[in-house]
């Protein structure tokens, strides 16, 4: 089946973070910090939460918890100038409320940029910090994974997980908390743009990686999702070079299984509608398109 992908809203300036809410799905315009909603059940698409310091990443936890990156560094043009100087961490989403931050810093010094972010099957929220852009004002000598475990008492303990990753973008955790997928996607030349594989051992930390699949010298891979068979369904590809803007389906041995075409650079994608058989993708002209897919996506936690 050809997936077709119909532009369905936008383009605004720079869409990332689609996530799934049961009737409605949310994503993110990362320049102009806000959140939209669109409503397949009218087609409209309209601003759900402003001032958010350039959130990307957002993920649904299992009891309807919403998570978000805010990558606050000025990675991108236009925008709010005070997202430079605030966000740069995770933080809860609820509807009238201020942010609830859970992490902001490692160490005593500030997160670099949150970018992507999930929930796996134990409640443990994973995301990544890598920094694109201006690095003026890092803090961190490091762009790793870490992951928010729940303290038992509402709270959260962040951990470190990787110690050999540098712009560490979209990931995954497997379905069985086995298996911990990372988009290594560097920008430049002879860098490293590969899907990562890392084992997760009992106590949470991960062993060596495999690489999976390895997309070098054209663009890896930027946001991904599970569908309900365990594949990954990944954006990558850009118009510069290589086979284009691409929604990739692969095994999870890193095996291509399918390539559709999208006419715009994705950047994140995630699947929705009642059956979840559609694939929403969002892309870097700010739009978010739709397509009926022969895939259904898995249900919310990896979805």
């Amino acid at each position: 089946m050809d997936w077709k992908f119909e532009r369905i809203a936008g383009p605004f300036d720079f869409a990332e973070g689609p996530v799934w809410m049961g009737d409605h799905l949310l994503f993110t315009d990362i320049p102009n910090s806000r959140i939209m909603k669109y409503d397949p059940s009218d087609r409209s698409c309209e601003e759900f939460r402003t001032g958010t310091n350039r959130a990307n990443g957002l993920t649904l936890g299992r009891d309807g918890t919403l998570f978000a990156c805010e990558g606050g560094a000025s990675s991108f043009p236009g925008g709010e100038d005070s997202a430079a100087v605030q966000g740069r961490r995770i933080v809860i989403y609820k509807p009238g409320e201020d942010a609830i931050v859970l992490a902001d810093e490692w160490e005593g010094k500030r997160l670099n940029s949150p970018n992507d972010i999930v929930e796996d099957v134990q409640g443990r929220i994973w995301f990544t910090d890598p920094r694109y852009g201006d690095r003026a004002d890092m803090e961190l000598d490091h762009e790793s994974v870490y992951r928010l475990d729940p303290d038992g008492s509402g709270g959260f303990e962040l951990v470190r997980v990787t110690f050999d990753t540098t712009r560490p973008n979209g990931l995954l955790v497997s379905a069985d908390a086995k298996s911990l997928y990372v988009a290594q996607s560097d920008p430049g030349t002879d860098v490293c743009r590969e899907l990562r594989r890392y084992p997760i051992n009992d106590d949470g930390s991960v062993g060596e990686y495999e690489i999976s699949h390895n997309f070098y010298p054209h663009r890896g891979i930027d946001g991904m999702r599970f569908d309900a068979d365990g594949n990954i369904v990944a954006s990558a590809g850009w118009t510069q070079s290589g086979p284009g803007p691409m929604i990739y389906v692969l095994a999870p041995n890193g095996r291509v299984l399918d390539t559709n075409p999208i006419e715009v650079n994705p950047t994140n994608c995630c699947f929705g509608d009642d059956d979840l058989q559609s694939l929403y993708v969002t892309t870097s002209d700010g739009s978010l398109f739709r397509a009926q897919t022969d895939r259904k996506g898995m249900p919310v936690g990896n979805a």
